[in-house]
């Protein structure tokens, strides 16, 4: 299949695009498109992998699916277009980011700019009908995701994973921890941070110092 995505991504996945599942998942997210309003915008669908190739991930952070209301999602988990107000969970990552490094809350919560320098924001459904959270998530967008979780296990090394919530905790068993950092917490959103778990993890700069050691420089978060 002719699928356009980001070369490196492209070679690491060419054997996900040729399986079975893969041309049904395009097949019924193509109709879900043409029936209703879907998010992200489609060719925003692969912005993580885009924006971030193969060889230049640091960082993985793992969400569950686009945000679901208009003008929010763009293809990176967590992330929304700028002039969006920011959901509570991007809130409370902004609100982590401060007390660890002190980094004042910034101004839009597009986060291209991480994106850019290493980190793939990696939502585990990269699609979502409008209104209707997880309403893809059992299309088969979780097996390409995971094949791309896989990859990145195989391939590469000295990646921090940030493992945010039950779900993105369930993929741990994938990545092997002699060679990687994998930082586990409860989810930023409200209900789960203000159980405790979420702030005074030091997350970033736990994130930084790992990557400063093995020579690859810290996130500008």
């Amino acid at each position: 299949m002719n699928v356009q995505i980001e070369p490196s991504w492209k070679e690491q996945l060419k054997a996900e695009f040729e399986k079975p599942y893969f041309q049904q998942l395009t097949d019924k997210v193509r109709q879900e498109y043409r029936q209703g309003a879907c998010y992200p915008p489609g060719p925003l669908i692969f912005n993580a992998f885009n924006l971030c190739p193969f060889d230049r991930v640091k960082v993985v952070i793992i969400g569950q699916d686009p945000y679901h209301e208009p003008g929010q999602a763009h293809g990176l988990s967590f992330s929304v277009q700028d002039g969006v107000m920011f959901p509570p969970s991007l809130q409370n990552i902004f609100k982590e980011i401060e007390g660890d490094l002190g980094i004042p809350m910034p101004q839009s919560g597009n986060l291209e700019r991480w994106a850019r320098q290493g980190v793939l924001l990696l939502n585990a459904t990269l699609t979502v009908r409008a209104h209707e959270a997880n309403s893809h998530a059992m299309l088969g967008w979780r097996d390409f995701t995971d094949a791309a979780i896989a990859a990145l296990a195989r391939g590469r090394e000295h990646i921090v994973y940030m493992l945010w919530g039950g779900y993105a905790r369930g993929k741990a068993w994938m990545i092997p921890k002699d060679r990687n950092l994998v930082l586990e917490s409860v989810h930023p959103s409200p209900l789960s941070a203000n159980r405790g778990g979420w702030f005074g993890q030091h997350q970033f700069s736990r994130c930084n110092t790992y990557l400063e050691e093995n020579g690859l420089g810290g996130i500008a978060w």
